[in-house]
């Protein structure tokens, strides 16, 4: 897809075409992004589609997707680049055997050939026709220094490597951040973003999605799906279920060729929608106390159906 060529329209329709449904206002901001050349940070619950979004983007632009997972104590090097210490070694005693120049040799293992490139020098080096799609997963896990080193990175697309000297992007990539908010993320780094909050999908998103995602499900049993996600998320559970453990649920009871819900069912699954132990125990809780009727929410879908 060329990218002078976007509108919001069709960026939701090749969205959609790579069977990912959303809204107009996450459509806006990605075609900003794109026109703007500015990162975004998407946040919200984990579940709900934050890092699809950087994955289908990268299909419908047919370029590549770079993915940086953040974990706690990632740093740099790690990131950016690091030096092939092992081939390093091996080219220095080479020429020790040889007897060649020292002095020559600590000059030559210290070129782009003994780099090991990261994500972040990945994409900058990029040298394709289309920017490819960098994604900076979970940001919120990293460090906050981290954070600060990202900063410039962002600004400029540049990277200096002491040894080589500064390598700029030559086309910016496209950056998404996601972050599932266990710690707030700097004001540094959010304004130089574009930002969004991905929220739990409604119970309409939510229906085009399994309809989207599965063509052969059973009306009936989608529409029963997606009235039990929207009765839990409103209880008080340790995690509650996105949108992710929705298509995994639907995917697990069509395996099990179920046409719809009923109570020994939901029983049976809930391992595709609860992944904590007290979850699943405050579940049969809600449920054996009638506080969660699941007779009453199957005839609920069955009203919704008609």
């Amino acid at each position: 897809m060329n990218p002078k060529k976007l509108t919001i329209e069709k960026i939701q329709e090749a969205l959609r075409k790579q069977q990912y449904i959303c809204d107009r206002s996450l459509a806006t901001v990605v075609y900003l992004s794109i026109t703007l050349g500015k990162p975004v940070l998407l946040e919200g619950e984990a579940g709900v589609g934050k890092t699809e979004i950087a994955k289908v983007l990268a299909e419908v632009m047919e370029t590549r997707l770079i993915r940086l997972q953040c974990y706690e104590g990632l740093d740099a090097n790690t990131a950016l680049y690091e030096w092939n210490y092992p081939k390093q070694m091996l080219r220095i005693k080479l020429e020790e055997v040889r007897h060649g120049d020292r002095e020559a040799v600590e000059t030559e293992i210290f070129t782009e050939e003994y780099l090991v490139r990261r994500p972040l020098l990945e994409a900058i080096q990029s040298d394709g026709s289309t920017p490819p799609v960098l994604l900076i997963d979970e940001i919120d896990r990293a460090d906050m220094e981290f954070e600060a080193f990202l900063l410039e990175v962002l600004s400029d697309f540049q990277i200096t490597i002491p040894e080589i000297g500064t390598i700029r992007a030559k086309l910016r990539p496209y950056v998404f951040l996601t972050s599932n908010r266990t710690r707030e993320i700097h004001d540094a780094l959010k304004r130089r973003c574009l930002y969004h909050w991905i929220d739990y999908p409604t119970f309409e998103k939510e229906y085009e999605i399994i309809m989207t995602k599965f063509p052969h499900v059973r009306d009936l049993l989608a529409r029963q799906v997606c009235t039990f996600m929207q009765r839990v998320r409103q209880m008080n559970f340790y995690k509650r279920p996105g949108i992710a453990e929705t298509l995994d649920w639907a995917s697990a009871l069509m395996t099990l060729n179920r046409h719809e819900l009923d109570e020994g069912t939901v029983e049976e699954t809930m391992g595709c929608v609860f992944k904590y132990r007290e979850d699943l125990h405050h579940l049969r809780e809600e449920v054996a106390g009638k506080r969660l009727d699941l007779d009453e929410m199957l005839k609920e879908s069955t009203v919704l159906k008609a």
